[in-house]
């Protein structure tokens, strides 16, 4: 492989309209640009820059040596990630697609959640897992699943995702300096969402870690995350045309779950609907679903609901609007909710 190159170009700084794809690019240039130990793997995201162009233009940046084609073997990616971390290497891996993960599932749930546990704080693994998920985008079989639930269940894995370019390029950064795994969830069918993103920002851990009111309201508590967001705040808009007030929490983070923000938002509005792509059933939304009504059991004015997937495969592309959750579809349970 070649030497990485020497006069890669400087990061961008200030503000800048960019799509969500873009926002997740310039983010992990800023930190390879940063940190000599920040590396990507992933099958096709050197010199073609991926299938969602993402990785665009950073190996001819920043070298082979940085930006690695790897073969087509899921297992055997996070698995070499695993080893890099533990020698000091900050290693980004990209899943070409949802369906494609599941043959690392194993080096996933039974290593990369566990190093941390098992030598008892003594070793790291600060492992970045991009996954592009959720529908959309009329892709065929094995292309647009939601798999997230299954991870967020696994103990020592933190799993994210973001629905805004901003939050896309903080939360890209704040994933790599994590000293944590983390798995990354792109909504693929919002890679083209622009938006303006301050590229200057500083880095914590802050979008890691807490969910976000994106829109108040007094009269039902509507909870997304990712791909979902816009269209709970479409749901929102609709509703207010006809006097009603939701208030709409982006949770970013699966887990960690900030239940403190949903929680205080519910005590508000007395209501809950929890919206994502992913089947409901054991999805997310019945975790939150339950935390809100051990919780707020005495503020509830109706019980907590769900839109969601259905508990089959992914349907085929022209059937996906049927499956995936439709603006009426979660106005419908709005409709139910507030029908107490």
């Amino acid at each position: 492989m070649s030497a990485p190159t020497t006069t890669a170009p400087a990061t961008a700084t200030g503000t800048a309209r960019l799509t969500l794809g873009k926002a997740i690019n310039e983010g992990m240039r800023a930190s390879l640009a940063s940190d000599p130990k920040v590396l990507l793997m992933g099958e096709d995201i050197g010199k073609l820059g991926g299938v969602f162009r993402v990785t665009d233009g950073l190996q001819a940046s920043f070298g082979e040596d940085r930006v690695v084609d790897t073969p087509l073997a899921e297992s055997g990616i996070v698995g070499t990630a695993i080893g890099l971390a533990l020698r000091g290497y900050r290693p980004v891996c990209e899943i070409q697609f949802d369906g494609f993960i599941f043959p690392a599932y194993d080096q996933i749930t039974t290593q990369l959640a566990k190093m941390h546990y098992r030598s008892r704080g003594r070793l790291n693994l600060p492992v970045v897992i991009r996954v592009p998920f959720g529908g959309g985008i009329g892709a065929v079989e094995h292309h647009s699943e939601s798999p997230e639930a299954l991870f967020a269940h696994t103990p020592g894995l933190r799993v994210v995702s973001p629905s805004t370019p901003q939050d896309a390029y903080t939360m890209i950064r704040e994933a790599i300096a994590s000293p944590d795994p983390v798995l990354f969830f792109e909504p693929k069918g919002r890679y083209w969402d622009k938006g303006d993103v301050v590229l200057d920002a500083p880095v914590g851990d802050s979008t890691l870690n807490s969910a976000v009111v994106v829109r108040e309201g007094t009269d039902l508590t509507l909870v997304a995350y990712g791909p979902t967001v816009p269209t709970a705040l479409k749901v929102a808009a609709a509703a207010a045309a006809e006097g009603r007030s939701i208030e709409v929490v982006d949770l970013r983070a699966i887990s960690p779950l900030d239940t403190a923000t949903v929680v205080a938002s519910v005590r508000k509005t007395g209501r809950c609907v929890v919206v994502h792509e992913a089947a409901t059933f054991l999805g997310s939304g019945a975790e939150i679903a339950a935390r809100v009504t051990e919780e707020c059991f005495y503020e509830l004015e109706s019980p907590v609901l769900r839109v969601g997937g259905f508990h089959t495969p992914y349907p085929v592309a022209k059937l996906e609007h049927e499956y995936l959750p439709s603006l009426d579809r979660v106005l419908d349970a709005v409709d139910r909710a507030m029908a107490f």
